[in-house]
């Protein structure tokens, strides 16, 4: 739904209940101000209501003109609605207003759609309030266990690779456990994950690696992680490799169907290395280029 301001309340359709109640104001054409009239039953209401709950605060025009400009009317008309009722009737915090401009229904008078329309609760009503918009408390987070149940992590695993082809893949359950019963804090390097040099995609060779992570996030539903990139071999990561690393594995994780709030990732270029740069041998320089394992949380 395309929002076009900042006032009305998103939960539109349960409004038509019989306890929810409407109030409207009316406006001369192409005026965004209330007339003397319409201001005296305006601040009437609101006299009236000081114990009610705004709901929503919808603003109308009749067919006249475009609809950006009707629209933009429709807004205007509300802004002088919400100002006089501000601070007056409470109102739902989490209201948003939709002009609807010449895009409601009409009624076949012009002066009816020239409108604003109050939704509102009565005090009586307020006890049942969400009950009345049709809005359901948010599910529960699962409890998490008190004692960690044993996981079975499998040794190998069937892929499609992108040609369609099906691959076999040994997995290595040692480390898989590892992870799977890390303490938060601590830091574990994920050996032989490889990268093309120079980018961020892993070598064909290194897959298995990947889908040992994502078996394990799967196996242990309340672990969250940190993905750490690392380079070797220069004294600066210009090209923001070790970053770009960590997140590859993040993204694969994530459209792999592990959720977003379990992982995080961060690149730390070469200022950590396990060997001094420049290193003295090639297995050094595979052991400064890696990504890491940091678990966050682990119950």
């Amino acid at each position: 739904m395309k929002k076009l301001f900042s006032f009305a309340l998103l939960f539109l359709l349960p409004l038509t209940l019989a306890a929810q109640e409407q109030f409207s104001v009316y406006f001369d054409t192409n005026k965004d101000d209330l007339t003397k009239a319409q201001q005296q039953r305006l601040t009437e209401w609101i006299a009236a209501n000081k114990g009610s709950k705004i709901l929503a605060i919808n603003g109308y025009t009749d067919e006249d003109g475009s609809i950006g400009l009707n629209d933009s009317l429709a807004q205007r008309r509300v802004l002088t609605v919400f100002a006089q009722t501000k601070g007056k009737v409470n109102t739902r915090e989490d209201f948003r207003t939709r002009s609807f401009g010449k895009l409601h229904k009409m009624s076949p008078v012009k002066a009816e759609n020239r409108k604003v329309t109050l939704y509102y609760l009565q005090e009586k009503d307020l006890a049942k309030e969400n009950e009345i918009l049709g809005i359901t408390e948010a599910p529960k987070e699962p409890v998490k266990p008190k004692v960690k149940e044993v996981v079975e992590y499998p040794s190998e695993i069937t892929v499609h690779n992108p040609d369609g082809k099906e691959e076999t893949l040994k997995l290595d359950v040692a480390f898989m456990k590892k992870v799977g019963d890390g303490k938060p804090g601590d830091v574990i390097v994920i050996n032989n994950l490889n990268f093309y040099e120079n980018t961020f995609a892993v070598v064909r060779e290194s897959r298995y690696r990947m889908f040992e992570l994502l078996e394990t996030m799967r196996a242990n539903p309340y672990l969250k992680i940190k993905l750490q990139g690392h380079v070797c071999c220069m004294k600066a990561d210009r090209q923001d490799l070790s970053n770009k690393r960590a997140k590859a594995i993040m993204q694969f994780l994530n459209t792999n169907g592990i959720e977003k709030n379990r992982l995080t990732f961060e690149g730390f270029g070469v200022s950590k290395p396990l060997f001094p740069i420049p290193e003295k041998s090639a297995e050094e320089a595979a052991a400064n280029r890696r990504v890491e394992i940091l678990i966050v949380e682990n119950p």
